[in-house]
């Protein structure tokens, strides 16, 4: 028997960003983005049973497992730290996956957020979406956004996630947290329900559907601060992906709202690093007038040429970031390529070897 409470608490003293717990393999963290078994035997069906019954501390969760096939929702560790697990059914058995949230908050300067980042917290307005694959470290860098915000100014802070993720103590903010499926029902009907609470500041843990993406840019264009993720890579492909939700005769109008309201789309990557485990890259996209002309007459694929464009504003290609990278030697030049948007702009931008 696994005692989940130890390998807990083991995942944060060896760094772990995930822990996985399934049939035929030992119990496995993953560390600067490599699987690393555990010198304990594999584990068999009634192991990862046993395990992932001793993490549903409520009743609910438990049945909506047992009906769906599978359940996210978060622990805590006093004093550890706090996880987003995953429960779910593979091949007739149970499997667990776990996402590590240390208590121990690294600044944004050892994250290696960049400023212009950073700056989303001085805005009182419009949409700011944050996006990248999944364990890309989106939440990381919206919590020291809310972080900021919170040290700064005196405002209502609502957050919308599923599972809460990282806690925020009330500071010059008063900062309310709700989680889905256990202080409401979905993230469309608390984004309803926030608007009638007097919000300065929304956050929003996944923009998944119409509706909340509907929502959400409603909320900015009434004058509330609203931060949001997206599974997508790159300013202009976020921009399709948001316009696409919507049926085509409501295309155009979405163009014009998401033109005025947006603020910003941040991408980023975690790349392998010999030096630092793992580093982000980071494309920065500010709306500014003439971005905002190309969303709105949708000559999206030009975003990319005003990326580079604006780089003296803050802004910044990901295959600058990656060459940047590569040059001061934190990634490998096969990694720059690898996670590269465009390679002949990443050439351009790479030291000759």
């Amino acid at each position: 028997m696994i005692d989940s409470n130890q390998l807990l608490e083991r995942a944060v003293e060896m760094k772990a960003s995930d822990i996985f717990i399934t049939v035929g393999v030992p119990p496995t963290f993953k560390i600067d983005g490599k699987l690393v078994p555990l010198d304990h035997p594999v584990l068999n069906p009634e192991d990862t049973e046993e395990f992932a019954k001793s993490l549903f501390k409520r009743e609910e969760h438990y049945k909506e497992f047992l009906e769906n096939g599978d359940k996210d929702f978060s622990v805590s560790l006093k004093g550890v730290g706090r996880y987003r697990v995953v429960v779910y059914n593979q091949r007739g058995s149970f499997a667990v996956a776990i996402r590590v949230l240390s208590f121990i908050q690294d600044e944004p300067e050892d994250l290696r957020i960049p400023q212009s980042v950073l700056n989303f917290h001085k805005r009182t307005k419009g949409l700011v979406l944050i996006t990248g694959p999944t364990g890309s470290g989106k939440s990381t860098t919206l919590s020291k956004i809310i972080d900021l915000i919170n040290g700064n100014r005196s405002c209502h802070i609502i957050t919308l996630e599923d599972p809460i993720e990282y806690l925020h103590k009330h500071n010059k903010s008063i900062v309310d947290q709700r989680e889905i499926g256990l202080d409401t029902k979905s993230y469309s009907q608390a984004l309803r329900s926030a608007m009638r609470q007097a919000p300065d500041v929304i956050l929003i843990g996944e923009m998944r559907d119409h509706e909340t993406i509907a929502a959400a840019l409603t909320a900015a264009e009434t004058g509330h601060l609203v931060f949001s993720t997206l599974h997508t890579l790159g300013a202009a492909k976020t921009i399709d992906r948001i316009v696409d939700i919507f049926p085509a005769n409501q295309q155009q109008q979405v163009r014009v709202q998401l033109s005025t309201v947006l603020q910003g789309v941040v991408s980023q990557q975690l790349i392998p690093s010999e030096k630092l485990g793992r580093v982000p890259a980071f494309e920065i996209m500010l709306a500014n007038p003439a971005i905002r002309n190309l969303i709105r007459e949708g000559k999206v694929p030009q975003i990319d040429a005003a990326i580079q464009t604006g780089r003296s504003d803050g802004m910044t290609s990901m295959d600058l970031s990656l060459a940047q990278l590569c040059n001061e030697g934190y990634i490998s030049r096969d990694d720059a390529i690898q996670y590269s948007f465009n390679l002949d702009v990443l050439s351009r931008y790479l030291k000759e070897e």
